[in-house]
């Protein structure tokens, strides 16, 4: 995060600059049927907001509301989506923060775990399920970390980070310094990927600066944004070096940074995920570092990587010069079966979108993209490559929310304190559309966000979002997509590979069509998501073929597979329909 004087504008929904042609006809209200006018080809998502009735009172503690001496003030925190009792709907953890008098009082509160009822309401069962350690949380991340069936809670945090291990009964015990990863660092985000093959996940800790409660960076009139006093870094402030650790074969972890070839950099990092770029089989760590260059380790086997990040062209933008890089996603948005790379940044500044040219190589392509003139006011954070209206190609979307509070009464033109959230429709050709002012009323409230999750929380078949927002509750969003097109989902279950398939690429074909996609929960900034693979297919009802490469190197292929509906990829049982949950859908009970 690094204030950048200077740049383009655009208010809400409007797209200036390379957009401004889309502009003319996207602009306006959704057609009946769901197609942006002037473009009835393409179709937008209504994104709703149902939290005033979901149940959801939650409200995130980041310091003061109304100033922010410290960095640590300003980040705000993370949401998991996850189904912690294997109910068959997608609950929600949301991170809580602190303040500086809690934390020396020693009474840092804790997250909440929201149990999804599967009518779009959700309960607060945090006292039920154990999980009342306090802390300064920042991240969520949730694996089968070993392997039992049951999904486990990593909360990375303003010190000590969490691992929660999930019991099987509703309940889960804290595990941190028996399973050897409580970094006492400030983490961030930190992804669960098997990075050598064994079966069990490893975990991955970006770690953002060596500051805190108990560490106090000195405060100086020198920092200043647009000529205000502001909480002063990252530059000036002394990172903290990432972490990689090894999971055993007693469910214990071993730190293996340095032998492992990761670098002991002390860059800011903020974002991390896991993602085979190469194609080779194996995971690479991508890390979006804060106002320094990016890093991409290429796993070389035997447990070493190679750090590639300026020649891969990932540590920099197109123009050569460093970005506040903050959320972050590895997936194929132009469906030519490599994963490309998506990173969010600060004002003054764009979003990054990076092609996977084959051979390691990425070129910044976010100009011809059309995204770049649209992203200077925003500060963004979470954000995935996901394909919201079904049509076959991934969209983007992000969380944006500043960081200044005195912004509130003193904005910079079209850069505000509080800001909508941002949606881009992938248009098939390489470019976007601008449909953040196309997808409801809903996400054009100006909000404070941060984390985001993705899931299919009424198992209906698309992506619905929950946001977690900085000093706010959470914005739930349930995609009310009406455009007929037709969808599936894939939940692996691995055997000789990790349980859940983390790591695994799924390959779908439809006609002339093939899309991939590879299973990581964690990904954007400080949260994770649905672990389901979801495919949107257009008009087409049929699957031609569905292609699992797992982490062990099994391969499976199934054909002639039905839309529309909800499968589970077994390693050893193969491909097999899995039943609506409960007895109505959330779809129903509305």
């Amino acid at each position: 995060m690094a204030p950048r004087e200077g740049a383009g504008r655009r208010g809400p929904g409007i797209a200036l600059g390379a957009g401004v042609l889309l502009a003319a006809w996207a602009l306006g209200a959704l057609s009946a049927h769901g197609a942006a006018e002037g473009r009835p080809d393409v179709v937008v998502p209504r994104l709703v907001d149902v939290t005033a009735s979901s149940g959801i009172t939650f409200r995130h503690i980041s310091g003061p509301v109304d100033h922010k001496r410290y960095l640590f003030e300003t980040k705000g925190g993370g949401i998991g989506a996850l189904d912690y009792d294997n109910d068959g709907w997608m609950d929600l953890y949301v991170a809580q923060g602190s303040t500086l008098e809690r934390v020396r009082e020693g009474r840092n509160p804790h997250g909440v775990l929201l149990r999804n009822r599967g009518d779009w309401t959700f309960e607060d069962v945090t006292e039920q399920a154990g999980l009342t350690r306090g802390a300064w949380g920042m991240g969520v991340s949730a694996a089968d970390v070993d392997n039992d069936g049951f999904v486990d809670i990593y909360l990375t945090n303003l010190g000590p980070n969490i691992l929660y291990r999930n019991d099987g009964d509703g309940t889960f015990t804290d595990v941190s310094e028996a399973s050897g990863v409580a970094d006492p660092r400030w983490s961030a985000s930190a992804p669960f990927g098997d990075y050598d093959g064994d079966g069990r996940l490893d975990l991955f800790v970006a770690n953002y600066l060596d500051v805190g409660p108990d560490t106090l960076p000195a405060e100086s009139e020198r920092c200043r944004y647009r000529g205000v006093p502001c909480a002063c870094g990252p530059i000036g402030l002394r990172g903290a070096a990432d972490t990689l650790y090894r999971q055993k074969a007693d469910g214990t972890f071993v730190e293996v940074t340095s032998e492992a070839g990761i670098l002991h950099r002390k860059y800011f990092g903020l974002g991390a995920v896991w993602g085979d770029v190469d194609d080779d089989g194996a995971l690479d760590p991508f890390v979006t570092n804060d106002s320094t260059p990016n890093e991409l380790y290429v796993n070389q086997g035997e447990g070493r990587f190679t750090e590639n990040g300026f020649l891969s062209g990932l540590a920099v933008g197109g123009m050569g010069a460093e970005q506040a890089s903050m959320g972050v996603d590895l997936a194929d948005f132009d469906n030519d079966g490599r994963l490309d790379a998506y990173c969010t940044h600060f004002a003054a500044d764009h979003s990054t979108l990076y092609r996977n040219e084959g051979s390691l190589l990425f070129k910044d392509v976010t100009a011809p993209a059309r995204i770049q003139a649209m992203e200077y006011p925003f500060v963004s954070w979470g954000t995935r490559l996901v394909d919201l209206n079904h049509d076959g190609w991934k969209d983007l979307f992000h969380a944006n929310g500043h960081v200044y509070p005195f912004m509130e009464d003193q904005p910079f033109g079209d850069e505000t304190f509080r800001q909508p959230h941002s949606l881009y429709l992938n248009l098939h050709g390489g470019t976007f559309l601008d449909a953040s002012a196309l997808a409801g009323p809903d996400l054009q409230k100006p909000a404070l966000g941060r984390g985001v999750a993705f899931a299919d929380f009424d198992n209906d078949g698309d992506i619905d979002i929950a946001v977690a927002n900085m000093n706010g509750t959470p914005q739930l969003f349930r995609n009310d997509l009406s455009s007929g097109h037709h969808w599936v989902t894939f939940r692996t279950v691995g055997r000789e590979s990790n349980r859940d398939g983390i790591g695994a690429r799924i390959t779908v074909t439809t006609g002339e069509l093939r899309q991939v996609w590879e299973i990581k929960r964690t990904v954007a900034i400080y949260s994770c998501s649905d672990p389901r693979a979801h495919f949107g297919l257009g008009n087409v009802d049929r699957v031609e073929s569905v292609r699992v490469r797992w982490p062990s190197g099994k391969v499976q292929e199934f054909r002639d597979v039905t839309a529309d509906r909800h499968y589970v990829i077994d390693e050893t049982d193969g491909l097999s329909e899995v039943a609506p949950p409960r007895e109505a859908s959330a779809r129903a009970a509305r």
